[in-house]
């Protein structure tokens, strides 16, 4: 519940923000600085129509994109109307983002700068430098400090909530418990992993999840390496059981089915699913009973 009450509080702070610029947009004084603001409104509002507390997928990089490109060009088009939106870098450098993109706002920032400061007295600009500077500190240090946060919440138990999917270290330690549940109730179990695209790995993680057992959990190694552990009454039935969750579930790159009883170490099996013989092929790299 607190978790849900964070996300709509976000999402209300977003579309209440996605108002300024939506309300600025008609006293533009061009074309050009309206549609800037009608973008800006765009984006925060369609932000807040997306947002979920689900890891189910990393924020997509033109995305993360489009808001500095909006700033910038907001700061260039009209820099006697928006001097105040250069304080908006500070909040954009901590944002989820690869390193690339945060040295990729630091240099967009120092440039509206440059670019404000030209109308500015001298020791005006260098104030204004220093505070921004100051600024973008704080925003990039609180950005590193929550990355180990944001990781450990992509590494928590459940991946997605409501979705049966959980992360590798998971399988690591449910791997010996389902070789003793096998052993105890002589029933065959074995590791299936499935290699499949970026694009279409959580589709198909999500139907994984429906097409087996509420008792046969899935698991994510990385991504695009889905696992699930198969229980099955015989080898036979596995077999069989196999190949109708992969007519179901669609092409996959890769597939390696191994009993359980044969299963070295996750690390071991991660290793031959790269290395086998014949990558494209469903088929190859499957042992059997």
């Amino acid at each position: 519940m607190q978790s849900k009450y964070k996300v709509g509080l976000l999402r209300l702070n977003l579309l209440l923000a996605a108002l300024l610029p939506a309300l600025m947009a008609p006293a533009s004084g061009n074309l050009t600085e309206a549609l800037l603001l009608w973008m800006a409104a765009g984006w925060l509002a369609v932000s807040a129509a997306l947002v979920e507390f689900s890891h189910r997928r990393p924020a997509l990089v033109p995305w993360q994109l489009l808001p500095s490109l909006l700033l910038t060009a907001l700061l260039f088009t009209a820099p006697e109307r928006f001097p105040l939106w250069l304080w908006a870098w500070a909040a954009l450098v901590m944002l989820p983002q690869p390193g690339w993109m945060s040295g990729l706002n630091l240099l967009l920032a120092a440039i509206s700068w440059y670019w404000l400061a030209r109308a500015m007295p001298p020791e005006q600009a260098a104030f204004a430098g220093t505070v921004l500077a100051a600024l973008l500190l704080l925003g990039f240090s609180r950005s590193r400090d929550l990355a180990p946060l944001r990781g450990v919440a992509r590494r928590r138990a459940h991946l997605v909530p409501g979705l049966r999917l959980w992360p590798r270290a998971q399988l690591s330690r449910d791997l010996s418990r389902e070789r003793s549940r096998v052993h105890r109730d002589g029933v065959h179990g074995e590791l299936l992993l499935l290699r499949t695209g970026r694009h279409r790995f959580w589709p198909q993680a999500q139907r994984l999840c429906t097409l087996t057992r509420s008792f046969e959990h899935c698991y994510r190694l990385d991504g695009r390496t889905l696992a699930v552990l198969l229980l099955s009454p015989d080898a036979e039935q596995a077999g069989q059981r196999r190949t109708d969750l992969l007519a179901q579930l669609g092409p996959v790159r890769q597939l390696r089915a191994t009993p359980l009883d044969q299963v070295v170490s996750l690390a071991e099996e991660c290793r031959a699913l790269e290395h086998q013989p014949g990558a494209a092929s469903v088929q190859q790299g499957v042992e059997h009973v």
